[in-house]
């Protein structure tokens, strides 16, 4: 049964659409960096790949963006092969690096990806949902091929970005200035609420 994302704020879920020819790991991986050396409270996953001397891709792990163990995600498939399968065990790793993150309540979590797996129900996808349902700030990545899946999964809710550094900053600058006005308006009213109420609390003569 899909969840229902109806009541999100649509702006704090956005999706990097990717081509191919895109490298939207190393683009997630180095946008998380720059956020963590900033001091920004984020967790979650992002990917990082591997080639051989050849250039061909022979590897790939992801980091937990709260801790920054690296977890393996890719079984070799042997010598002279050019691709690997997902690995279970590395798989429920970052399951449970999302779900910490969660937990948290950090001010951004990053899911690598909405790909294949995600679409046909598997890989992160449920906790990719509860991240969502969760109302926090939420970044992922997803393939062209896989957009429609990624609207029927969403209910066609949220931000989709350009695959470009400059078009993510932006977005998370907005989002943190929105929720840093919002949480500024909640501690005033908090103030104007309790001080009628300070003034009222001494005894009458």
């Amino acid at each position: 049964m899909p969840t229902d994302f109806h009541d999100i704020n649509p702006n704090h879920l956005a999706a990097i659409l990717y081509r191919p020819e895109d490298d939207v790991d190393a683009l997630l991986a180095d946008f998380a960096s720059a956020r963590l050396r900033e001091g920004d409270r984020i967790g979650g996953v992002v990917q990082r790949n591997f080639k051989d001397e050849a250039g061909r891709p022979n590897g790939m792990h992801v980091i937990d963006l709260l801790t920054g163990q690296k977890i393996s995600i890719c079984q070799p498939l042997g010598r002279g092969a050019t691709a690997c399968k997902l690995d279970p065990a590395g798989l429920s790793e970052a399951s449970l690096a999302v779900s910490r993150a969660i937990a948290e309540d950090v001010e951004l979590i990053i899911v690598n990806k909405f790909s294949k797996q995600e679409a046909a129900g598997h890989g992160l996808r449920s906790e990719l949902a509860e991240a969502i349902v969760a109302g926090g700030p939420v970044l992922t990545a997803v393939p062209e091929k896989c957009l429609n899946a990624w609207k029927d999964f969403t209910g066609d809710r949220g931000t989709t970005l350009l695959c470009a550094r400059h078009v993510v900053d932006e977005w998370w600058r907005e989002v943190s200035l929105r929720r840093a006005g919002a949480r500024a308006a909640i501690q005033a009213a908090g103030t104007a609420y309790l001080a009628p109420i300070s003034r009222s609390s001494h005894p009458m003569t």
